[in-house]
């Protein structure tokens, strides 16, 4: 005779169904300040996947969104020294970051005319 051990199963795990209330709760804990929101899933017996998936239809994507960033333009600094204050040759730097392309970064001086001319090559070919 052979010892078998059988294992019998009595009741059927359902899906739990969390009200909106639930899953707004627990995003809320997940985005609070030095909260963990894996240990959030894991607290509330849930996948991360899925709490970030609420996230997302609750709140809307997160990616970040197309357009330019705010630009400061600052004066020429000045040597000091006399009244006369002699200017420091000018010299500049432009950094574009694309999203799904290396960066473009010109330095030196920038001529406004090129500034123009790389900013409607840049709109230019976001339009195709």
């Amino acid at each position: 005779m052979t010892n078998t051990r059988v294992q019998v199963i009595t009741s059927i795990q359902r899906r739990r169904r969390l009200t909106r209330e639930d899953k707004e709760r627990l995003v809320a804990a997940a985005m609070e300040p030095g909260v963990v929101a894996s240990a959030v899933a894991r607290e509330a017996g849930i996948h991360v996947s899925q709490l970030f998936r609420w996230r997302q239809q609750l709140c809307g994507p997160t990616g970040p969104s197309a357009g330019f960033a705010e630009a400061t333009i600052l004066p020429e600094p000045r040597v000091a020294g006399d009244s006369s204050s002699i200017a420091v040759a000018p010299s500049g730097s432009i950094e574009v970051e694309f999203l799904a392309a290396p960066r473009l970064r010109v330095s030196g001086v920038v001529d406004p005319a090129t500034l123009t001319a790389v900013i409607d090559a840049l709109a230019k070919a976001g339009r195709r």
